[in-house]
């Protein structure tokens, strides 16, 4: 009966009041359906995995259009206000699918606001040929649930496709190469110095600034930590190699002898930190010979000490009032105290970063040992590679490993066991067109720039270690483009660690010949495509390339061929002009131990194909005309 009473209410009043009871309801029935809309939508993009393709900017969302007459008696329902580029969540692809003009991107205080959280902006910046060390980046921190970062473009290409994947993006107007600069390059000095004057330009809208290089990865969320100095100016990483404490306190700053490192830093907006980031610009636009992390530890360490007090680990630097403090290397990693120490496994600590320092083969070499960690970021395709993968198990005598002391002799027998191994499975998968997966390389010595006495003194290197491939290998020439004509057919590589990441599909793994080297004439042991067992393939050793074509072309279906060892596989080409290309390759792949003490040049050149040349021994050249390499 109410609602009866109340509906001829409506219909004997006024049209004022029946316009007004219309809008009521439609603003009602508008509401529920963006309620229910929220309620059983899907995941998030924030919380999804980035996309690597690129979204269609050409693709329009249809628009529902209604005529005049439809709304001309209803108030209509006011718009959200579009979303700010910036305040979107990380990964969600912008709609509708228009690039914003330029300006959009423009540096400001007001765009960096939009990201910032409890007054923190965590920033990176690159060009586009590190987009994949970016989205790696990008990754880390949304996947530690850390959101209040921005990403500097240096080039268009790069500002564009990091909008499109849903980045928080500002363009530095750099407008530089979209290409690998490579280190030391004057390009790379440009890049520092574009570095200086972001800092510079950041510091002064008031908020704190935790400035990362793009060859880094987070591992765990830095904020709680860096919070724990509230009286700290500046908080920078080192390339300390030696321990100054065995904890997760700052480095005592009195025992930290190396270079400050530039490549993570935190800085608070205070006055002298401002002081700082104008005069380090100032001084690297003055000279531009002087590299920018260079610049920043002689100006900073222009006064060194006192302490702050007794308990924090901070110190008085610069100009007597900048507050600096040093992270700890043990969990602040760099590529040596990460990948070659991992001092923190051994200190019992959770790393909250790695930094690709300490590393032979430039930005292959930078991506390859993230893969190793399995901290890099690849598309699904990385781990289904066209052709299928070959892996097998490398063969080391326990005396190669532990036996004698750990010197030049025993490093190079150790190496030159494996380099053999891993000699004829590029061969091997060269014939069969695989992507070598290649096995864990293990050492004796360490390798830097200079000469030390096999490892570092004070330094947590075990030995023997699992070393980074790019300790032996030139990584960046086995990734390299080479003329087929010239060196034959390119054989791809993936890390030692490919099947174990999360990332490898299980379809990928499960599709898998196991392939058992025998003694021909021994039991079930011939050239036949017969498994002895399901997925276990015996197969003779010293087998040639017809062998090898006439048996494992009818496994070209299977994703992963595994080989119980290496030794004695393979006989070798039989077309000489292949064989030869093959060696022509492959002989590039080696390149250098550093460094032997009181010898000049106190390099060590590896060799493929040491076990050809009956005189070879490890010792560095002797004369000018020796100091290339074998080939």
């Amino acid at each position: 009966m109410g609602l009866g009473n109340a509906c001829q209410e409506v219909a004997n009043s006024k049209p004022l009041f029946l316009t007004i009871y219309a809008t009521v309801i439609i603003g009602i029935v508008v509401s529920s359906f963006y309620v229910f809309s929220a309620i059983y939508s899907g995941q998030s993009p924030a919380e999804s995995f980035p996309s690597f393709s690129n979204p269609d900017p050409s693709l329009r969302d249809e628009t529902l259009n209604f005529s005049r007459s439809t709304i001309l008696h209803i108030v209509p329902v006011p718009a959200p206000r579009p979303q700010s580029i910036q305040m979107r969540p990380i990964w969600e692809i912008p709609q509708p699918k228009k690039m914003p003009p330029m300006d959009t991107f423009r540096l400001t205080k007001e765009l960096v606001q939009q990201r910032v959280k409890d007054n923190v902006i965590i920033v990176t910046f690159g060009n586009y040929a590190f987009m994949d060390f970016i989205l790696t980046w990008v990754k880390h921190l949304t996947d530690l649930r850390v959101t209040n970062l921005l990403v500097g473009a240096m080039d268009n290409k790069l500002l564009e496709a990091l909008y499109w994947r849903g980045v928080p993006v500002f363009d530095m107007g750099s407008h530089m190469s979209t290409v690998d600069v490579g280190w030391g390059s004057p390009t790379f000095h440009k890049m520092g110095r574009e570095k200086v004057i972001l800092i510079d330009s950041i510091l002064p809208f008031g908020f704190e600034l935790l400035m990362c290089d793009t060859d880094m990865v987070w591992l765990k969320n830095p904020l709680p930590y860096l919070a724990r100095y509230p009286e700290a100016d500046v908080l920078t990483s080192s390339d300390q190699v030696v321990p100054t404490v065995v904890d997760d306190s700052l480095e005592i700053w009195q025992q930290v002898g190396a270079a400050y490192n530039i490549g993570i830093f935190h800085w608070r907006p205070t006055d002298s930190a401002k002081k700082l980031a104008r005069e380090w610009k100032e001084m690297l636009l003055a000279d531009e010979k002087i590299w920018d992390q260079n610049g920043f530890n002689d100006i900073v360490r222009r006064q060194l000490g006192p302490s702050v007090d007794e308990d924090s680990g901070l110190v008085y630097s610069f100009d007597g009032n900048l507050k600096l403090g040093i992270l700890p290397a043990s969990i602040y990693c760099s590529g040596h105290t990460y990948f070659v120490q991992a001092m923190y496994q051994q200190l019992r600590l959770e790393p909250y970063a790695v930094h690709t320092t300490f590393q032979y083969a430039g930005t292959e070499g930078k991506r390859h040992r993230l893969r190793e960690a399995m901290v890099f970021y690849d598309p699904p395709e990385y781990y289904d590679a066209p052709g299928g993968f070959l892996s097998f198990r490398p063969s080391i005598p326990k005396s190669k490993l532990l036996s004698g002391q750990h010197n030049i002799e025993s490093h190079f027998s150790l190496i030159n066991y494996q380099i053999k191994q891993i000699r004829t499975a590029l061969a091997i998968a060269s014939l069969l067109k695989r992507t070598l997966v290649m096995p864990p390389l293990w050492c004796r010595l360490d390798r830097l720039w200079f000469p030390h006495p096999g490892v570092l003194e004070g330094s947590m290197t075990r030995q023997p270690f699992i070393c980074p491939l790019d300790h032996v290998f030139e990584v960046n020439i086995m990734l390299k483009e080479l003329s087929e004509d010239e060196f034959g057919p390119r054989i791809n590589i993936r890390e030692y660690s490919l099947f174990d990441n999360p990332s490898m599909p299980t379809q990928v793994k499960e599709s898998r010949l196991d392939v058992q080297l025998c003694q021909e004439g021994t039991q079930n042991c011939y050239g036949s495509t017969n498994t002895s067992l399901p997925g276990v393939l015996r197969f003779p050793k010293r087998s040639n390339e017809e062998m090898f074509m006439k048996v494992f072309s009818s496994f070209k279906d299977v994703k992963v061929i595994h080989f119980s060892s290496m030794q004695d596989a393979f006989l070798g080409f039989t077309d000489k002009k292949r064989e030869d290309k093959f060696r022509k390759r492959v002989r590039q792949y080696t390149g250098i131990w550093c460094c032997v003490l009181d010898h000049t040049p106190g390099h060590i050149y590896y060799d493929m194909y040491w076990d050809e040349k009956p005189s070879w021994k490890p010792i560095p050249p002797q004369t000018p005309a020796d100091d290339h390499p074998p080939w």
